[in-house]
Formats: structure tokens, C-alpha cells, sequence
């Protein structure tokens, strides 16, 4: 089409044709993302934002104002293979969310509205990636990368403790991880073995982020009472207001349980705790407020030196805690060895090569329409499908170059503060992305079988306290 000057601006010369800018008639007829385009596979978890988890030694997870928050079974985690349009083949983690069970909760919403829109806003080398976000009449669905070496929390369980160089090396792709974060005003809150992943090459990724909190850069603070007891820095037990110093303290707690493991003066036999737990949760609290760090006498120099400033209770003086953030930490003689670069570009040979990992369907009850508004604007496809699919309609193609603690309950903590109907932002009724109900599936003999019921019930995976999400 020419254009030439004429008015006050350029006007069409010739024949043209005026056509509605849509997905589909950009991309030309693009897949419509739903569960008929996934074949489930297997179960990896399930349960929901604040349910103790299997093999969890006892303790509900706690509101802010300190009542017990009795289990709510409202997510499962499958694995699946997508059969059909982009990535067909591929396998994934398919995380499903009970609107219903999530829509009366206020704090649940929250942790879905954060997770999902962290998931979106973040992408980095250590942190799960999210590949597509979908909703049907009753459900919510999240399309994740799938990391088939499982948790750090297992292979952690396995060895009993690591050896300095192990626990660097994950320390130090964790750190990264947490700098990102923190480069974009977020705090992660609930750091622990349980919500660290390996992928296939034995590299780590941080998933849920149900307890982050967004917006917090320098100088600003938060009040909210969350997180996993044992894991919680001093400042969010007394609640004076915390930043993303929080995070390096959970480090340190977590470092501390790489290195101690069993020989914890505080830990049952055969166990394995972070540095300060005791037989409840007040006294586990009290520990942590006014305990003694004690640290076992093998602990090199630099490994000691550096547990002692990740735990330092007052959140000024603790490393990573001023204005250089990750950077402080990187600079710290235990971690003299480590090549940043190379670290961040995965060059690095991990630790441990995983071995691959592992029924209820995640069946679809809608709820009220009134209800469905808080989940408005879900839907997602990560950037790299859209370029791909772009792509396969450009004239000219571009290059394209997740061990149990018997002496002290874990205790998961989650916020209050959100109203369930302004939990996504609103989506124009003509979005090509709001997906309305499930496509029917393809017909026999032409893809594999979509997400239907399995033929019987499975163990659940135990877990040290997790709180399956």
C-alpha cells in the first residue's frame, strides 16, 4: 500500500483493504491454549496454598493474627506433553488451581495473582520459567518448564550434608537468582531446599512464588507476617518492617543446613535443620531471636566467616543487606572461586547430574460468574511461543541463535491483605488471549488422548514440610 501526503496527514493511495487487528488475523489462525492440547502424563504434587504436606512432623500453616489455617487442597502439579500446535511433543509441568477452593480465600488469591505475575515479569537462567497461562469455566491453569531433576531438598536428604564446594556451587546460582529478583523490586520470602528444583542438567531453579512481595526497592519496607518459621529472619518474627534483606538470612539458614546437616547441635538423629529450631514454634521463634549461632568445628574459615554475616539479626549490618545487594555477597571470600560469568551462562559443571523423576484429574467445575471476575486477565504464552509463531507467518523468518526435619515443625506462613476481586487486572472483552471454554478434543486417531481421570490413586511424595501449592 503507497501513501501520500494529503490534509493534515498520509492518506491510502489506491485499492486497500481495512481488516480488524486480531490473533487471528496477525498470526493467521493460531492455536487456542487449553487442557485438550496437554496429554497428563503423571501426578509430580499436589495441594494447596497453606496444606501441610506429606511427611510434614506436624504444624499448620499460621494466618497473620496467629489462628491456624487448616488444610485446603486446591492445587495439583502434573506432568503432561503437549499434542497439538506449537511445542507439540514437549513436556511440561502443568500446575491447576481450583478457582472455587481460591476465590473464597482472600490470601490465596494473592499468592496466585504473585505467582503469576512474577512468573511473567521474570525470566533468568535459575528461575522457573512460566510457558503459558490458561483458564477454563472452574480452573486455572499454569504451563511451567519441566524440572525433571526434582528437589535440591531430595538430593540434600540423600547426601545427609554437602561438601563446601557442593553447597558454593548452589549457593551461588541461588544468589544470582535472588539479585534478579531483587533487581526488579521482589522478595522471594520463603527460601528453602523444598523450593529449590534441579533441571535435567543439575542447575537450579527457584519456583513458587506465591509469598514474594512486589515493589519493594530501596529504601521501602513490608509488615506482612509470612513465610517458613525456621527460614524467617528476626525482623518479620517481630514485624518492624522488612526489605529484601530477609532473603540473605534464608540463605544463610539454608547454607547452614547444606553444611550442618546432622551434626546441628539442635537436630534429631538422622536429621538434618537450619540453625535454629527447637522442639515448637515459640521456642523456635525465641531461638532465632535470641539464640546463639553455634557452628560445628570442621567448617572452614570463609564458610564460617560467611554463615555469621548471613545471620546477623539486625538487617543493616547483615551481607547483601545494604545498597550493593548481591554484589556484597558475591564479593565474599567463600565464593572466591566461582566464575560470575560462566556461573550465569550455565558453563559450569553442576554438582550431581539428577536422575528423571514423577493420579487425580484435574476435573472442571465452574463456579459463578461474579466469582470468575477475580481471575480476569490469567491467560498468558510466554514471548518465545509468540516470536515462534510469528515466525512460522513472517515473510522473512528471523535467526534465532524442586529430607525431612523431625525436630521442629516446618511452619509456612501466608499473608492476608487482598480483596479476591481485584486480583487481575481487567481484560478487554475482545482479548484474543481470554479463552472461554474447553475446545472439544481432537478427533480418534488424529493426536493423543487429552487430560482425562487415572485409572487409580498414587502415593503422594513425602517432603520435609513442603507445603505443596
Amino acid at each position: 500500500m503507497e501513501l501520500e501526503p494529503r490534509g493534515n496527514g498520509l492518506e491510502p493511495v489506491g485499492h486497500y483493504e481495512e481488516i480488524e487487528i486480531s490473533e487471528s488475523s496477525v498470526n493467521n489462525g493460531p492455536e487456542h491454549i487449553g487442557p485438550h492440547c496437554f496429554e497428563l502424563l503423571r501426578v509430580l504434587g499436589k495441594g494447596g496454598y497453606g496444606k501441610v504436606g506429606p511427611g510434614h512432623s506436624g504444624g499448620d500453616s499460621v494466618l497473620p493474627d496467629g489462628v491456624p489455617n487448616l488444610p485446603r487442597p486446591s492445587s495439583q502439579v502434573f506432568q503432561v506433553r503437549k499434542v497439538q500446535g506449537t511445542n507439540t511433543g514437549k513436556i511440561f509441568a502443568m500446575k491447576v488451581l481450583k478457582k472455587a477452593k481460591i476465590a473464597c480465600n482472600a490470601k490465596d488469591t494473592a499468592h496466585t495473582r504473585a505467582e503469576r505475575n512474577i512468573l511473567e515479569a521474570v525470566k533468568h537462567p535459575f528461575i522457573v520459567d512460566l510457558i503459558y497461562a490458561f483458564q477454563t469455566g472452574g480452573k486455572l491453569y499454569l504451563i511451567l518448564e519441566c524440572l525433571s531433576g526434582g528437589e535440591l531438598f531430595m538430593q540434600l536428604e540423600r547426601e545427609g550434608i554437602f561438601l563446601e564446594d557442593t553447597a558454593c556451587f548452589y549457593l551461588s546460582e541461588i544468589t544470582l537468582a535472588l539479585g534478579h529478583l531483587h533487581s526488579h523490586g521482589i522478595i522471594y520470602r520463603d527460601l528453602k531446599p523444598e523450593n529449590i528444583m534441579l533441571n535435567s542438567q543439575g542447575h537450579i531453579k527457584l519456583t513458587d512464588f506465591g509469598l514474594c512481595k512486589e515493589s519493594i526497592h530501596d529504601g521501602a519496607v513490608t509488615h506482612t507476617f509470612c513465610g517458613t518459621i525456621e527460614y524467617m529472619a528476626p525482623e518479620i518474627l517481630v514485624r518492624s518492617g522488612h526489605n529484601r534483606a530477609v532473603d540473605w538470612w534464608s540463605l544463610g539458614a539454608l547454607m547452614y543446613d547444606m553444611l550442618t546437616g546432622s551434626a546441628s547441635p539442635t537436630a534429631a538423629p538422622s536429621s538434618l535443620a537450619p540453625p535454629f529450631t527447637a522442639e515448637n514454634r515459640k521456642k523456635t521463634i525465641d531461638k532465632i531471636l535470641k539464640g546463639k549461632l553455634v557452628l560445628p568445628p570442621y567448617l572452614t574459615p570463609d564458610a564460617r566467616d560467611l554463615l555469621k554475616k548471613f545471620l546477623k539479626r539486625n538487617p543493616s549490618q547483615r551481607v547483601g543487606g545494604g545498597p550493593g545487594d548481591a554484589a556484597d555477597v558475591q564479593k565474599q571470600p567463600f565464593f572466591r572461586h566461582i566464575n560470575w560469568e560462566d556461573l550465569l551462562a550455565r558453563r559450569l559443571d553442576p554438582p550431581f547430574k539428577p536422575c528423571l523423576t514423577p493420579v487425580d484429574s484435574p476435573d472442571d467445575a465452574a463456579i459463578s460468574e461474579s466469582a470468575n471476575q477475580a481471575f480476569l486477565g490469567f491467560t498468558y504464552v510466554a514471548p518465545s511461543v509468540l516470536e515462534s509463531i510469528k515466525e512460522g507467518f513472517s515473510f522473512q523468518p528471523k535467526v534465532r541463535s524442586p529430607r525431612r526435619l523431625n525436630s521442629s515443625p516446618r511452619t509456612p506462613v501466608s499473608p492476608v491483605k487482598f480483596s479476591p476481586f481485584d486480583a487481575f487486572k481487567p481484560v478487554a472483552p475482545g482479548d484474543p488471549m481470554e479463552l472461554g471454554p474447553p475446545q472439544p478434543p481432537p478427533p480418534e486417531g488424529t493426536a493423543p488422548l487429552p487430560i482425562k481421570p487415572s485409572g487409580g490413586a498414587k502415593k503422594q511424595k513425602g517432603g520435609r514440610g513442603r507445603v505443596p501449592r
